[in-house]
């Protein structure tokens, strides 16, 4: 009888316990039906003299427990290893911060474009009021009463309690200035 008739006859009169086995010994129908293949290989990637269907089946049942039990003390060591190796990437709860970083968004809807544009000026681009009246073409004590009307609307619309410590994004490089 051939390796392939072997092969054959075993999976026809013993995959469903083949299967069942790995189940019982992964837990995971997915996870236990790779250990069957994997044993399978295993047995029948070397020429051995198995006389029957059912030595072939106590070889790959033998295999599978092998295979199983060196995965079991592989995952035992890398568990004991990994914490070592990667860094958790926790990520804290978000919310607060998503609903103070909408609430500034729609703060900064609501204010007149003039404010809205040297309240940009000033705290995104980084730049001194004198900077901010000379961009917009006005006096300086315009943009004042534009930066101070501004920030009252915002304490306003976002209120007192409002936590401000939100991921801020660079529009554009402010390295090197003063």
């Amino acid at each position: 009888m051939t390796d392939d008739e072997l092969l054959g006859e075993m999976l026809d009169r013993a995959s469903r316990r083949l299967a069942a086995y790995g189940y019982l010994l992964t837990g995971s129908q997915h996870t236990g039906e790779d250990l069957v293949q994997d044993a399978i290989v295993k047995v029948f990637v070397r020429r051995r003299r198995i006389p029957n269907a059912a030595a072939a089946e106590g070889y790959v049942r033998a295999a599978m427990r092998t295979l199983h039990l060196d995965g079991l003390r592989r995952d035992k060591v890398w568990r004991r290893l990994m914490p070592g190796q990667a860094v958790r990437d926790e990520q804290p709860d978000a919310t607060e911060r998503i609903h103070a970083a909408d609430a500034v968004g729609r703060a900064l809807g609501a204010l007149s474009p003039r404010q809205r544009t040297a309240v940009v000026l000033r705290f995104y681009d980084d730049l001194t009021v004198a900077d901010v009246a000379h961009e917009m073409g006005l006096a300086v004590g315009t943009v004042k009463r534009y930066l101070s009307d501004a920030l009252d609307r915002l304490a306003l619309e976002v209120g007192d309690d409002a936590t401000f410590d939100v991921e801020r994004v660079a529009v554009v490089d402010t390295e090197g200035r003063s």
